[in-house]
Formats: structure tokens, C-alpha cells, sequence
């Protein structure tokens, strides 16, 4: 049956699963994506990377074989972290981003705002974007103290030269918080809950242009 992520993505990195789990994912949505560039949607896909598959040794020769074998621009591909992965080893962690900046992929920070970091490593890292964490998105409404870090990461962002998206945007009411803001992007169930390759393709036609996927 149905397992949520939230279930099985602990068990698997614990087992070592990720790092095959997250090759057949990268590899899958390279393929869909050059798919729908194929068809003529101008879109970008950005996809989740684990812990232990970017610190994999070989995992930017790994990147750069995919775009190979699927024949994807490396410009159509968005490659999402955690602060906590990020941090793992600062010096490997930028010397890995860069390798893939090189290449011309895409690269943001998932969940920003939830880490125990100092902010001075976003002066290092080759970033194209940050995600605000949904948990201060969903109270965004009714919650000033949600609302005042959600409004500083985007002014963060926008100082540093990155495009800031929120993440988990539901209502109404957080979309135009948010456009108060100046946030640039949202991910969310108000944009869509998840769907398949063949829906997505419908959602597509309406003009919506972002995809996330992993």
C-alpha cells in the first residue's frame, strides 16, 4: 500500500537504500523532464538529494552520466538540500555544489530556517535559491512571530541574489502574505496535490511551470 515518505525515507537511509532509491529518482525525473521539454514546456524540475547520496563519493560524476544517458540540459535541473546536509562538511559540501554550478545545474536549500547554522555559510555556497520551511508558513495568517521570520528570509534572499521560495502554501491567505512579502515562488497543495507524470501534463497546459519531484 501507500507509505508515506515521511515513513520509509529514515528506514531507507539508515539501510544505504537512499543511495540506489535516490539514482533511480534522479535518473527517472531527468528522463520525464527531457520528456516534457521534448513536448514544449519551458519548465524547471527540481529534485530532493539524501544525505548519503550527496556525500556518495563520485555523486557529481554520477549527475553529470544521467544528463548524459537522458540527454537533459543541466540548466532544467534543480538539485535541493538540507541545511543539515549542507553542513555536514562544510568543505566537501562546497566543493561539491560548485562541481555541480559548474555543470549548470540549478541549486537550492530545502527547508531553510528549521537548521542550527550560522548564516555565514550562504556567502560560500554557489546557491540559486532558498525554500522557507512550510512550519512557518502555516501559520503565517494569524502568527507575527511565523510571519516576521517568513518576511526576513525572503528579504535575506533577495539581498544575497537568490529567488526565495515558500514551501507548503495552502490557503489563500498564505499566498497573499506572501506576495506582501515579495516572495518570489510557492510550492504547495494550493498550486497542486501530488499527481501523476500524466496529470502533471494537464496541470501544464494551464501554465504552471514549476515541478518538484523526490
Amino acid at each position: 500500500g501507500l507509505i508515506r515518505p515521511t515513513e520509509f525515507i529514515p528506514m531507507a537511509e539508515a539501510s544505504g537504500l537512499i543511495i540506489p532509491i535516490g539514482a533511480w529518482v534522479l535518473r527517472t525525473a531527468c528522463r520525464q523532464l527531457k520528456t516534457w521539454l521534448d513536448h514544449g514546456h519551458d519548465l524547471v524540475m527540481a529534485v530532493n538529494i539524501s544525505a548519503r547520496q550527496f556525500q556518495q563519493h563520485g555523486f557529481v560524476a554520477q549527475v553529470e552520466q544521467i544528463l548524459r544517458d537522458t540527454g537533459l540540459p543541466a540548466r532544467y535541473l534543480e538539485l535541493e538540500i538540507t541545511e543539515s546536509v549542507a553542513l555536514h562538511d562544510i568543505e566537501r559540501t562546497i566543493a561539491t555544489l560548485r562541481a555541480l554550478r559548474e555543470i549548470g545545474i540549478l541549486l537550492s536549500i530545502d527547508d531553510f530556517g528549521t537548521g542550527f547554522s550560522s548564516l555565514s555559510y550562504l556567502r560560500h555556497f554557489p546557491l540559486n535559491k532558498i525554500k522557507i520551511d512550510q512550519s512557518f508558513v502555516h501559520s503565517l495568517g494569524d502568527n507575527l512571530h511565523d510571519a516576521s521570520i517568513a518576511h526576513t528570509i525572503v528579504l535575506l534572499g533577495h539581498s544575497l541574489g537568490l529567488t526565495v521560495i515558500a514551501e507548503g502554501v495552502e490557503t489563500q491567505a498564505q499566498i497573499e502574505a506572501l506576495r506582501r512579502m515579495n516572495c518570489d515562488e510557492i510550492q504547495g497543495y494550493l498550486f497542486s496535490q501530488p499527481v501523476t507524470a500524466a496529470e502533471i501534463c494537464d496541470l501544464l497546459k494551464q501554465g504552471r511551470s514549476l515541478v518538484h519531484a523526490g
